[in-house]
């Protein structure tokens, strides 16, 4: 229990800027394992996404709660899977050979592309997340409980943030790691391939919110696969595999079409 324990905090480090115990650090082991409690830490971030969305929407307003919401976020990440989003623009839109593109995607600099791409996702997210509420049956309720009005919202969160970080992990499973093994501070996480049995935790966890919600919005994973694998696939074609930053771009890339998903479910199926 103690060990496994250690392997969350090790997770919990290495995903956001969550205080962690002084016993955890980046040992290899540990961050191999960790990829287990990504949907977990995923949870984290929804939680405190959607708390600050909640307050913010109960004492100013719908738009703020979002955009409060979203900057929560990056705040508990560091930008983590932000700044792979950028890179990847970055090397992918200006470099034509495996090692321009890699020498790239190294430099710490954002060029024209990454800052295109960030701004493009962040508008993306925050206009899908506008539409989301409008979805939601019990906004115009008479309880004054914003937690139950605002619940199929909250929920959408949080499986958003998991199934997108199980993405990542399913990529690792069945793609091969690619980069300088000197240059890249996440190669003992992401250079593992995950056992299939080993992917039962990550996957029912990511999966779980669904259990509180009507079993068609479960239907919006199909196109996060899809767009997880079609990118897996397009990277592999021009570098022979992933990168770390090319898991962060997967993970932002996974969240943004869960939300359009759940919207063409909620507005065409259900």
């Amino acid at each position: 229990m103690k060990k496994e324990l250690r392997i969350f905090f090790t997770a919990m480090m290495f995903l956001t800027r969550l205080p962690v115990p002084r016993f955890t650090d980046h040992s290899p082991d540990y961050l191999e394992r960790s990829v287990k409690y990504f949907p977990l830490i995923g949870w984290m971030v929804a939680g405190i996404s959607a708390l600050t969305f909640l307050i913010f929407n109960k004492y100013i307003s719908e738009d703020i709660a979002i955009a409060a919401s979203i900057i929560a976020g990056i705040l508990t990440t560091g930008a983590f899977h932000e700044d792979g989003f950028a890179d990847v623009c970055d090397a992918f839109g200006g470099g034509w050979t495996k090692e321009k593109i890699l020498m790239i995607m190294k430099d710490s600099r954002l060029g024209s592309y990454g800052v295109i791409g960030m701004m493009s996702i962040l508008l993306c997210k925050f206009l899908l997340l506008k539409e989301l509420p409008k979805f939601m049956p019990d906004l115009h309720s008479p309880s004054i409980n914003i937690f139950y009005n605002y619940r199929y919202f909250i929920l959408t969160l949080f499986a958003a943030h998991g199934v997108s970080r199980l993405m990542p992990v399913l990529v690792m499973r069945y793609f091969d790691y690619v980069t300088d093994p000197d240059g890249s501070k996440s190669k003992p996480v992401a250079s593992r391939k995950p056992s299939i049995l080993f992917l039962v935790v990550p996957t029912l966890t990511a999966l779980l919110p669904f259990a509180f919600m009507s079993w068609q919005f479960i239907l919006a994973v199909i196109p996060v696969v899809y767009a997880a694998f079609s990118l897996a696939k397009y990277f592999k074609k021009w570098i022979g595999g992933y990168t770390g930053d090319c898991l962060g771009a997967i993970q932002q890339v996974s969240e943004l079409c869960f939300y359009l998903g759940m919207i063409i479910i909620w507005r065409y199926v259900i």
